[in-house]
């Protein structure tokens, strides 16, 4: 997998009264956050929904599944080619 990763907070307006204190972020607004990782040619690889709306995308990306499996070894060998050189 390889292409960009990056997070974006996702309005939610109906947010339940109980949940608005972790789901409220800097600016008073209650979101949720979704983490994503798109290949150039567009295509989703990863989608991470749901972290709570008051976490900053450091955070996420700690609690992301993505990097886990890094951490585990656990992410495809890919080979790729810069300046004629195969890595």
């Amino acid at each position: 997998m390889i292409g960009s990763i990056d997070c974006m907070h996702w309005q939610w307006k109906n947010c339940p009264i109980a949940w608005q204190g972790d789901y409220g972020n800097r600016k008073g607004q209650k979101s949720i956050i979704l983490e994503a990782v798109v290949g150039f040619d567009t295509w989703v690889w990863h989608a991470f929904f749901g972290v709570a709306g008051s976490q900053n995308d450091l955070n996420v990306l700690g609690q992301s599944p993505v990097f886990n499996d890094v951490l585990r070894g656990e992410a495809p060998n890919i080979t790729y080619e810069i300046n004629n050189t195969i890595y």
